[in-house]
């Protein structure tokens, strides 16, 4: 079992960002194109060869404004263009996991979405495939239950698209009102190829989701004993207010492990 430990974002300057948490003596970092990606692939390449001597595991998350699900196929053919253009950037970064929020049910069934998502999924494999990019989608489990993203739909998503997933656990501890059962989490995600991971800690309402906190020590011990308990190798991002914060909080506590 190896557990890596990074912070989501850099803290702005990404060339001065990414060593700093190398010094600091974290594993990895999430690049943060969640509100578009103004990241040019000249820039891309220039961080990605920083990263080369510094061995940062990286991922990005692709932007938010993605529903691979609308009702309106512009922004259907917008959000694959997001995504690939993640893709892109990330493959030049040295980026392996691109992460982000797959889609939302609005009007149609889960079925129904399930579908509509791995069909865009698929086409997106063809082109990142075209394009020989190493990059693997990694969708994200979600916080709330207007969007598509349980743990069962993510798990079967990659046995018949072969993507990766990113398990946001403090998500699935939201869209569950305040519970996880960790034992049926971790039983079938252990044999996922591709996995990453955030967490945090979280506030919610009936709804899900509502905003991230600071990550409580009780619950990275609960994390854990259970990925222990599985024999669970993975990456870990910490998304809370103070990431790099947290981040170095939870690399402290693997030692208790």
């Amino acid at each position: 079992m190896t557990i890596k430990i990074g912070p989501a974002g850099t803290g702005g300057d990404s060339y001065k960002g990414l060593q700093m948490i190398k010094e600091a003596g974290l594993d990895a970092v999430e690049i943060e194109f969640v509100r578009g990606v103004k990241m040019s692939n000249e820039t891309a390449k220039k961080i990605g060869e920083l990263n080369k001597k510094l061995g940062l595991i990286l991922s990005i998350h692709a932007p938010y404004y993605i529903n691979l699900n609308s009702e309106e196929k512009p922004k259907i053919e917008a959000s694959k263009q997001r995504i690939l253009q993640s893709c892109e950037r990330g493959h030049h970064l040295g980026a392996r996991c691109i992460v982000f929020h797959a889609s939302y049910y609005g009007k149609s069934t889960p079925e129904e979405c399930y579908d509509a998502t791995k069909e865009a999924i698929i086409g997106m494999q063809k082109k990142i495939k075209e394009n020989e990019w190493d990059v693997i989608l990694c969708p994200e489990t979600t916080g709330k239950g207007s969007q598509f993203g349980t743990v069962d739909e993510l798990v079967k998503l990659s046995r018949e698209t072969g993507c990766g997933i990113c398990v946001d656990f403090a998500h699935v501890y939201a869209r569950n009102n305040g519970r996880i059962d960790y034992d049926d989490v971790m039983g079938k995600i252990k044999r996922i190829k591709h996995l990453t991971a955030h967490f945090s800690g979280i506030n919610f309402t009936a709804k899900g989701e509502r905003n991230h906190e600071l990550t409580p020590p009780e619950r990275i011990r609960e994390l854990y004993k259970y990925l222990k308990k599985y024999n669970i190798s993975i990456t870990i991002i910490n998304e809370s207010p103070d990431p790099m914060g947290d981040a170095l909080k939870m690399k402290r506590m693997l030692k208790e492990v």
